[in-house]
């Protein structure tokens, strides 16, 4: 971790343009396509919950933007953040659970289905105090749908990204699947929401390699 120069940052001016603002956070939403990564998932009796965590996790890691957070008056980019995810628990209730990422995905995945099976039986909606190297995540996989909006506390600053995505449909030929992005502006524009979609479709488009040893 490393604390940015705000003196020198390139995003000083935008920074102090919406880190005060009542609500500064940007959403948006795009469908990508699973046609290739579904089946192979589900071929190989992988978690599909876990393989989308997984390869969200593995694009925002890889975009320094995802990756930094505001703390009061100073900015950190983290070496590496971590996917916080809901799940669903009994009564029709979710807890957070929060795995660790890493960029083998059978390593990955051993080690998140297990700590999967210990929040079912101990649900919270605490994650650890005082971390920011996390990114909220949650399935909405009953819609598929064309927008969401998280609720989100703004005092103090919220800066975690907040991913969703929703129920898979056919269009064509095609499956996809509707995925959003929330971010603080003062971290993330558009273009960096861009590249994380860009990221995430190669990554779809090429499963044996995503999650492979590659």
């Amino acid at each position: 971790m490393r604390e940015i120069n705000l003196e020198t940052w390139y995003r000083k001016e935008y920074f102090n343009y919406f880190k005060d603002w009542t609500y500064p956070h940007l959403c948006l939403t795009a469908n990508v396509d699973m046609t290739a990564y579904y089946p192979y998932v589900k071929k190989n009796n992988f978690s599909v919950n876990l393989a989308i965590v997984y390869a969200l996790a593995r694009s925002a890691n890889e975009i320094p933007e995802f990756r930094q957070r505001i703390r009061g008056d100073i900015v950190v980019e983290h070496d590496i953040v971590h996917p916080s995810s809901t799940i669903l628990t009994e009564k029709d209730l979710f807890s957070f659970c929060e795995f660790k990422y890493q960029k083998n995905f059978p390593d990955f995945a051993k080690k998140a289905e297990a700590r999967v099976e210990f929040i079912k039986e101990n649900r919270t909606l605490e994650d650890e105090p005082g971390r920011d190297d996390l990114i909220f995540m949650t399935a909405i996989p009953w819609v598929s749908f064309t927008n969401i909006m998280h609720p989100i506390n703004l005092n103090p600053i919220d800066s975690f990204p907040r991913i969703a995505w929703g129920k898979f449909f056919e269009e064509d030929i095609h499956l996809k699947m509707p995925l959003s992005v929330q971010a603080h502006h003062s971290l993330i524009d558009g273009i960096h929401m861009g590249k994380f979609y860009e990221k995430v479709q190669e990554y779809l488009y090429e499963p044996e390699f995503t999650l492979g040893i590659g």
